[in-house]
């Protein structure tokens, strides 16, 4: 394969899924990682992608870059639901007790089929109710109306471009609660850096859920992996399950067993 023709391809490779490593490159197409790093820099140069620590990511994706609720909703939309699925069988069908569902598009696809199996199970009016705390109106939209849930929103400024409360009413309300289960979404997950999103309200917020909730449970796709953006709001240590839709690489599978973080591959 002509070194043009390889190129093409990474850049391909680095518009579908966000981000490239250089170990995955290499073996790939087989060529040794210096001549990765080459590939890189040749693309740099012309514009294509943005060389990161390990790898490459998107040209225009920097630390700051944060899509709209809207956009990420349409975005990967089957790893989205896998994911989701998977961590609605962490949520007993039979027994009543407290959910965080954090802002986020997977979330969202969580409270969604939530909100499905609500509707079809038979639900006596004396039997206890599961409790959804969420920040997030669109995840409340969903979940208003379902029965056997007790809806908890929690107020403060909505932020137009992920439709969830921030600011410090949102944080002093998320630190009175202990709910059973958080369930968190991410724009980056990195070995080193943990958890982390481009604004700083959002990280508060976060870090917030993370520190109040019994167990913590990760909800991030692939394109999430090994991404660093600008504001950490936890480290692996603070994380119980990450769900995700593919294994993770050599460097972050390493942090998290580290850290004894359990992986599920839905």
């Amino acid at each position: 394969m002509f070194a043009e023709e390889r190129q093409q391809k990474i850049a391909e490779l680095v518009a579908g899924n966000g981000r490239v490593s250089v170990t995955l490159l290499a073996e790939r197409f087989r060529i040794t990682t210096e001549t990765v790093r080459r590939d890189l820099a040749t693309l740099e140069t012309a514009g294509t992608v943005r060389r990161v620590h390990g790898g490459a990511v998107a040209a225009d994706r920097f630390s700051t870059t944060e899509e709209s609720i809207n956009e990420r909703t349409i975005q990967r939309p089957d790893q989205k639901m896998r994911i989701a699925q998977a961590a609605l069988a962490l949520i007993p069908q039979a027994k009543s007790g407290s959910i965080l569902l954090d802002a986020g598009s997977t979330t969202e696809a969580l409270a969604d089929l939530l909100s499905r199996r609500a509707a079809v199970e038979p639900y006596a009016a004396a039997a206890p109710e599961l409790v959804v705390i969420t920040h997030a109106v669109p995840i409340a939209a969903r979940l208003a109306s379902a029965p056997g849930i007790a809806l908890q929103l929690l107020g403060g400024r909505v932020r137009g471009l992920t439709q969830a409360a921030v600011g410090q009413a949102t944080v002093d309300s998320a630190q009175r609660l202990r709910p059973d289960i958080a369930f968190i979404g991410t724009n980056g997950i990195h070995a080193s850096f943990g958890l982390s999103t481009p604004d700083p309200e959002e990280a508060a917020v976060k870090a917030a859920f993370v520190h109040s909730a019994r167990r913590i449970v990760v909800l991030a796709d692939s394109s999430k992996l090994d991404a660093e953006t600008l504001v950490q709001f936890a480290s692996l240590k603070d994380l119980d399950t990450l769900i995700t839709d593919s294994e993770p690489g050599p460097e972050l599978t390493a942090a998290l067993t580290d850290a004894g973080v359990d992986v599920v591959v839905a």
